[in-house]
């Protein structure tokens, strides 16, 4: 039995590498027995901001056959998404976006290879059972990834691969196909607080996020007026912000991704060398069609660029 797990495992992962995914690793779905209390104080500090719905489906969050009954293992993706060039580097001068969002919404992209990844699984293995995430359900992405060995949790609170850094989306599929898990690694942080250390608004402390204090959360999440305490220290970032993960030594080993569809448009290549004062409505959906700025909907950038502008 243990020998048809494992080939079954190898299947997925040489499906998984064939669609483009940089990693993949398995973990058995299983209650996350020790996250359940470091999540509950993490939502009794408040550390969410207004983001209730992180208060909802507590136990679906931490027990993944809540999420699909009968499921056997959660698999665990990386997609890499780290540019060939970094627009916020060539223009420091210029408002600053989030090299996520320099492309088409990952949610799509991935989405549709998660899709793809299963229909394969289908037709080699026979029937699967299961359902497929990227940042779309109450999974812990970060913790089943790093459970399936594909990295440590940082300091900073992402998952940080050891040979190509953290610019990458996760992603799961939680199937009831018995496969072979993979362990953790060690944590290789070490000393360094390089990410603590560079957070302008204080938000991190050592493996903690306080998300109300976070430029991502602030220009994204948020839907009321940034709150004036951090007028001087948003750093020009009107959309997201990659601090945290600029500074971190193990990024030096991040390669530039091969996904067409992040490469970004024309369009923003425009706006970047314009003036993104006079951002419409009509160069909103141009620049912006397909893309995960539109989570914040024009009044939202336009808000945060005039935060940016009373600095």
């Amino acid at each position: 039995m243990a020998e048809k797990h494992a080939h079954n495992t190898q299947i997925v992962k040489r499906l998984a590498a064939e669609l483009g995914f940089d990693f993949c690793g398995v973990s058995k779905a299983e209650f996350l027995a020790q996250e359940a209390p470091r999540l509950e104080a993490w939502l009794h500090k408040k550390a969410h901001g207004k983001m209730a719905y992180l208060e909802n489906h507590f136990d679906k969050r931490l027990d993944p056959t809540k999420l699909v009954p009968g499921a056997k293992a959660v698999v665990s993706l990386l997609y890499n998404y780290y540019p060939e060039k970094d627009l916020v580097e060539e223009q420091p001068d210029h408002h600053k976006l989030a090299k996520y969002a320099y492309g088409k919404d990952y949610h799509f992209v991935i989405k549709d290879k998660l899709k793809e990844l299963m229909t394969r699984l289908q037709e080699e293995i026979g029937e699967i059972e299961g359902r497929v995430f990227v940042d779309s359900a109450p999974v812990m992405e970060r913790q089943w990834a790093e459970k399936s060995g594909l990295g440590w949790i940082g300091k900073n609170t992402l998952l940080i691969n050891k040979a190509r850094g953290s610019f990458f989306f996760l992603a799961e599929l939680i199937i009831d196909l018995e496969l072979f898990p993979d362990g953790p690694i060690k944590d290789y942080c070490g000393t360094c607080t390089r990410c603590i250390d560079a957070c302008p608004t204080d938000a991190i402390t050592p493996y903690s996020l306080d998300a109300s204090k976070c430029i991502s959360y602030l220009t994204i999440e948020l839907k009321d007026e940034i709150p004036s305490e951090f007028k001087e220290q948003m750093e020009g970032w009107a959309f997201g912000c990659d601090i945290c993960q600029d500074v971190c030594p193990w990024n030096r080993f991040s390669t530039p991704h091969r996904e067409p569809d992040f490469s970004p448009k024309k369009e923003l290549l425009a706006l970047f060398n314009n003036n993104w004062e006079e951002l419409t409505d009509e160069v909103f959906r141009q620049v912006f069609k397909h893309s995960a700025v539109k989570r914040t909907k024009l009044e939202g950038l336009k808000r945060n660029i005039n935060f940016l502008q009373k600095n």
